[in-house]
C-alpha cells in the first residue's frame, strides 16, 4: 500500500495509547497496533514474535511496549526485542502525519527498522 490509509486525527490515539487497525483493512497477516507516545506514532504488527499475545494489551515504558504474556520488550522505533523471553523482531510499518492526520503504510517498515 504505497498510498497509505488514513487511520486517525492526531490526538485521537491518547498518549501511551493504542490503536489497532484490523488485519482486514490492512492487508497484512496481523492486524496492527500504532501505539503514541509524547508526540510520536509507532506501528508494529500487534503479535509477540515469542507466542501468542497482543502487544495492544500490554503498556508503553521508555520507548518499548510490555508484552502482557511475559513481559518481552520491543523498542518502538524499529520492534527489535530488547530482553527474553523474545529473541525475534516484529514487524513495524511506517507511520506519518499529514495536515493534523495519521496516516500507516502496512507492510514499509518504520525508517530504520530491520526488513522482515
Amino acid at each position: 500500500m504505497a498510498e497509505g490509509i488514513r487511520i486517525a486525527a492526531v490526538g485521537d490515539i491518547a498518549d501511551q495509547g493504542v490503536l489497532v487497525v484490523p488485519k482486514a483493512t490492512t492487508g497484512t497477516v496481523e492486524d496492527i497496533a500504532v501505539f503514541r507516545d509524547g508526540e510520536a506514532y509507532y506501528a508494529l504488527d500487534d503479535m509477540c514474535s515469542h507466542q501468542e499475545a497482543l502487544l495492544s494489551r500490554g503498556w508503553l515504558e521508555e520507548g518499548e511496549v510490555v508484552c502482557p504474556l511475559h513481559l518481552a520488550r520491543f523498542r518502538l522505533t524499529d520492534g527489535m526485542p530488547t530482553c527474553f523471553p523474545a529473541n525475534w523482531p516484529t514487524p513495524t510499518h511506517r507511520v506519518e502525519v499529514r495536515d493534523e492526520e495519521l496516516w500507516l503504510f502496512p507492510g514499509v517498515p518504520a525508517e530504520g527498522a530491520p526488513v522482515l
